[in-house]
């Protein structure tokens, strides 16, 4: 039976609605969304990928945190950067890794998702990473699991992209340091994009200087500014003086028809061209969470330029996810209070 996901639903008398992500101690159990974090376990988390992040330059690139535990990977939606990272960050800390194919899975096949959850878990489970194009997915996995099992929001929907916000705040502080006085700008599909609504709770929890979002009108949602943005529509404008330009990629398959006239047009208004990067301070970092569509949303010249730190977040990637897994993996253990 097909299992449709919505936003989950909460508790009237929960006072925080993400407290599920927190075990009774107050460790971190699971992690589902950046809100509800706040700038204490964000900071913790940048602070402890900053030591593993030194792992990937080792000859033996492992550490022994979770030998003996079983990561398995569930990916309803395909990918293959997201995917690869949180492979890899697993084996680095010695898991077992098990990849899912969901296209070839007992839930195409009649068996309720709860069903396949229920079979996984028999098999000694630890952790579960999840993909889903549902937004509440991740949630309704993690209400579901025995007590011993984290379960990690891969992308679900349009709702939260955790991972890639963090992997993003963790390369702007590399580059930048503090983030009070820096101004961000966020560029493009806005609309439907989890990652950026993740990447303006994740900057504002760390209290960036102005938190800026650019984009046509009709890829800006309604009331974006309660999230603690400016909205602009010119390019020029936007990118005046600003420190970061976080590119973004066009969300075609959200996408309804007639809200652009054309990606050559989107390109010539909101492309990152080199002319147009020119508007933002001169050290300003570049970057984008992949896939980028050159010649739709940047100019090849500026996502290989020596402003762009693309493959970077890449790199940085691996080292954010591993302090994720090993931070939860540490809560079923009582030890990351």
């Amino acid at each position: 039976m097909a299992v449709n996901f919505v936003r989950p639903k909460i508790p009237k008398f929960a006072p925080d609605p993400w407290a599920i992500q927190f075990d009774e101690q107050g460790h971190l159990r699971h992690l589902l969304t950046i809100e509800g974090l706040g700038p204490q376990w964000i900071t913790r988390i940048l602070d402890t990928a900053e030591g593993f992040v030194s792992v990937t330059d080792r000859e033996i690139k492992k550490v022994p945190l979770l030998r003996g535990r079983t990561v398995v990977n569930l990916f309803f939606e395909s990918s293959t950067r997201t995917r690869t990272t949180f492979e890899l960050a697993a084996k680095r800390l010695s898991a077992d890794v098990l990849n899912l194919n969901l296209a070839t899975s007992a839930t195409k096949k009649g068996e309720s998702l709860l069903d396949t959850l229920r079979n996984i878990e028999a098999m000694q489970a630890d952790m579960f990473v999840v993909r889903h194009e549902q937004s509440g997915a991740a949630h309704f996995i993690a209400r579901h699991v025995a007590p011993h099992v984290s379960v990690l929001n891969a992308g679900d929907g349009w709702h939260s992209h955790p991972t890639q916000a963090l992997l993003d705040a963790f390369t702007i502080r590399r580059h930048k340091g503090d983030f009070t006085p820096l101004r961000v700008a966020i560029v493009g599909d806005i609309r439907h994009s989890r990652v950026a609504r993740s990447q303006m709770h994740v900057l504002n929890s760390l209290n960036v200087g102005e938190l800026r979002v650019i984009a046509p009108r009709t890829l800006i949602p309604t009331d974006v500014e309660k999230l603690g943005v400016r909205v602009f529509h010119d390019m020029r404008e936007g990118l005046r003086d600003v420190d970061v330009i976080i590119m973004l990629r066009l969300q075609r398959e959200r996408m309804e028809s007639g809200l652009l006239p054309s990606e050559e047009e989107f390109y010539r208004l909101y492309g990152l061209t080199e002319e147009k990067l020119a508007w933002a301070k001169d050290d300003a970092i570049v970057m984008h969470p992949g896939p980028a569509n050159r010649g739709v949303e940047i100019e090849s010249s500026v996502a290989d330029g020596p402003q762009s730190v693309i493959l970077e977040q890449v790199s940085n990637g691996i080292g954010v996810r591993m302090a994720v897994m090993s931070l939860c993996m540490s809560a079923n253990r009582g030890e990351n209070a």
